[in-house]
């Protein structure tokens, strides 16, 4: 089968819905294996259902600075910590694909599941915020976490991690704001996540964005994973979502004054879980639909399509660090734009050539267990050690073997811009996984699944 570079493409006028489905996947397939990852990625007491033998209870002391619960949750990447930075976005992006391509997931047969995995990180969500003015950002420190190779479950037991806790003194609006966005996303959707979850999120949504007010400034309280983007991007992000949820004008008027005062009209060059002024501007525009954030995002979009740069077999190649990330979220929010109206034919049949990319489409797939020569080795601990009672240490991410269990499901962090790739566990910049990594490209599949 003949595949056209993008590039090509454009230029020969042929990048249509109906060029791109030449190289055709199962996206069910795909969703169904994402969710399987994010099941990979939980700590805490894991449920009865757990669907993934290797993985067991870990971290199950995790507590506040007033012994207050904090277990549960998601791990970040192939370490143990739990920055709520990323993984707060990460929950937005899920639950904004949720949201907005559900029949993707009902078609997929994974609406129960993806529900499952969202409720999930919600749930933990919750426990961060204990009280007014009090929001747990991070659990676990990273110097430690890295100098430790194995299984989360062997983590020892009365090593108790330590938290960072943001309140008005020590502010981390950049979390706080995405959290807020995070559950107003799902609250998009909470009849069908349980009226009792429904309630706790609006209370804690309003209670993390009435704190911000207070406490608005670049982040003090976090160690790792900060924003270099600075925090207005997540504040427009928040008030666009609590005005998509509750209509009500005082949300409108924060965003207007956010999207002012912090410039927030420019061309960013990136959607990432640190840089959110890509998507506010989409989001606003399906919301808002003035002309200016309409404007902003078919510039945003435009860009990505025709002038960003490209690998020679068509990755969009916003960085190294996660291309494959990078590449995910943009088609992600592409498609978001394209629903909104905005060039609907031009963005959905790029961000499909997104996806095939990462399936296989150039002849190997960057998602573990999944397609044609997928990747064995990504850089994650609990996968790479072995069944137990064989002990799991550096030995274990010495080896050149593949990784004894499979993470099924994960998005690998991908190619260079010369699509270079090697499948090497050391190699963390293009071989590790993450929650981020997987919430984009989930979407993506979620929305070519049902579009077409």
């Amino acid at each position: 089968m003949a595949i056209f570079s993008f590039k090509s493409a454009v230029a020969l006028g042929i990048l249509s819905c109906a060029a791109v489905t030449l190289a055709q996947y199962n996206y069910g397939e795909v969703i169904e294996k994402s969710i399987l990852f994010y099941e990979a990625q939980r700590l805490g007491r894991l449920p009865s259902s757990n669907r993934i033998p290797w993985r067991g209870d870990s971290f199950v002391n995790d507590r506040g600075e007033n012994n207050q619960d904090l277990t549960g949750g998601y791990f970040d990447a192939g370490d143990h910590v739990k920055f709520g930075f990323p993984f707060a976005s990460a929950m937005t992006m899920l639950a904004w694909g949720m949201a907005d391509f559900k029949q993707g997931y009902v078609k997929a047969g994974q609406w129960e599941q993806a529900k499952d995995a969202l409720r999930w990180g919600l749930d933990y969500m919750i426990k961060t915020h204990p009280e007014p003015n009090v929001l747990y950002v991070q659990v676990g420190d990273g110097n430690r976490d890295h100098a430790y190779w194995g299984r989360p479950e062997d983590w020892p037991a009365d090593d108790v991690r330590p938290v960072l806790r943001a309140t008005t003194d020590r502010p981390a609006s950049e979390v706080a704001a995405e959290q807020a966005a995070a559950m107003a996303a799902a609250l998009k959707f909470t009849a069908m996540m349980g009226i009792p979850l429904s309630h706790q999120l609006f209370s804690n949504m309003l209670g993390i964005f009435t704190l911000l007010p207070l406490s608005t400034g670049p982040s003090t309280a976090t160690h790792s994973q900060n924003s270099f983007s600075g925090f207005g991007d997540e504040l427009l992000w928040s008030a666009a979502w609590l005005y998509r949820v509750t209509n009500e004008d005082r949300f409108k008027q924060d965003y207007e004054t956010f999207f002012t005062e912090f410039n927030l009209n420019r061309q960013p060059v990136e959607a990432s879980w640190d840089d959110k002024t890509a998507q506010a501007q989409v989001l606003l525009a399906k919301v808002d639909r003035s002309a200016k954030y309409v404007d902003a995002a078919r510039t945003f979009c435009d860009w990505v399509v025709d002038q960003a740069p490209k690998t020679p077999k068509g990755l969009v190649f916003i960085s190294q660090w996660g291309s494959l990330r990078h590449a995910s979220n943009v088609a992600f929010i592409c498609l978001q734009a394209a629903e909104a109206g905005i060039n609907a034919e031009k963005y959905r049949a790029f961000a499909k050539t997104q996806l095939d990319y990462a399936l296989g489409s150039t002849g190997r797939s960057f998602v573990c267990g999944f397609g044609n020569n997928p990747p064995q080795r990504p850089h994650h601990r609990s996968s790479s050690c072995p069944n137990r009672p064989a002990p799991c240490d550096w030995q274990a991410y010495n080896s050149p073997d593949p990784n004894p269990q499979v993470l099924t499901g994960a998005l690998v962090g991908g190619p260079d811009q010369q699509d270079q790739y090697t499948d090497d566990r050391g190699n963390y910049v293009s071989n590790e996984i993450a929650i981020d990594y997987n919430a984009g490209f989930q979407g993506v599949a979620a929305a070519v699944n049902q579009l077409f």
